[in-house]
């Protein structure tokens, strides 16, 4: 776990800070020191901390509500490590074959440990895609959609298409990425907000011919984009995640 920025860690701990806080901050979350230490599972001294030796060290600046913001440098540092983390998933999906959640965390182990040179080659030899495989930009690139929503705001009986699943979802969540990896929901999937009435707590969608019941929380970690036609009559399978 990060601690103290002056020990033999100190390139992986700023890369892990910089890392959390680029991620936080793109889900629209406004980065407080608590929402770091929840996401790093460190105690709120140790954030404390470590914050102040980034301000310090020029990656962030601090406001008087505590809440904290990467600076030009401390977003390009950020945004590249960002860069390899993705890039090496779409790898690790895409030519290999892992799932969603075994490819975040191979991922976090191979970052730090390939060069620039070969992430570069990896990078041409798939394509130079836009997105992560769940549908999050590549730091420097533009992704071909439009507006986005949580599938949660979506009203009954409206379709979709499923865009990106949030980074939440992949750090603190990995049982549902692999749970829709396993349903066949993608990037690209399309689906319908059922109109059946379903508990406060679950949210019913039609996709692939069958329904699912999908959590409320799970159902806010889904990021779609809204499309016309909301019809859909063919006969569906009720499954659970």
């Amino acid at each position: 776990m990060p601690g103290d920025l002056h020990d033999s860690e100190t390139s992986s701990t700023v890369d892990r800070y910089l890392e959390t806080i680029y991620c936080v901050a793109g889900e629209g979350e406004v980065v407080r020191p608590s929402r770091l230490a929840q996401w790093l599972g460190v105690s709120a001294p140790t954030v404390s901390d470590a914050v102040q030796r980034l301000e310090r060290d020029g990656w962030v600046t601090i406001a008087r509500d505590r809440s904290v913001q990467l600076t030009a440098n401390g977003h390009a540092k950020a945004s590249s490590i960002v860069r390899r983390h993705r890039i090496l998933e779409r790898w690790l999906t895409d030519t290999l074959g892992f799932d969603w959640a075994a490819a975040d965390e191979e991922a976090d182990r191979l970052s730090s440990v390939i060069s620039d040179d070969v992430i570069e080659r990896i990078d041409e030899s798939i394509g130079a895609p836009l997105t992560c495989p769940h549908g999050n930009p590549i730091p420097g690139r533009t992704p071909a959609y439009g507006h986005l929503t949580t599938l949660a705001d979506l009203t009954p009986g409206a379709t979709a298409i499923v865009r990106r699943i949030s980074e939440v979802a992949e750090h603190e969540a990995r049982a549902l990425l692999l749970s829709l990896h396993e349903i066949g929901i993608t990037e690209g999937s399309h689906l319908v907000v059922s109109k059946e009435i379903a508990l406060e707590s679950q949210l019913i969608v039609e996709i692939n011919e069958r329904s699912l019941s999908l959590p409320a929380a799970s159902a806010k970690w889904i990021w779609v984009e809204a499309v016309e036609d909301a019809s859909k009559d063919a006969e569906v399978e009720r499954v659970e995640i």
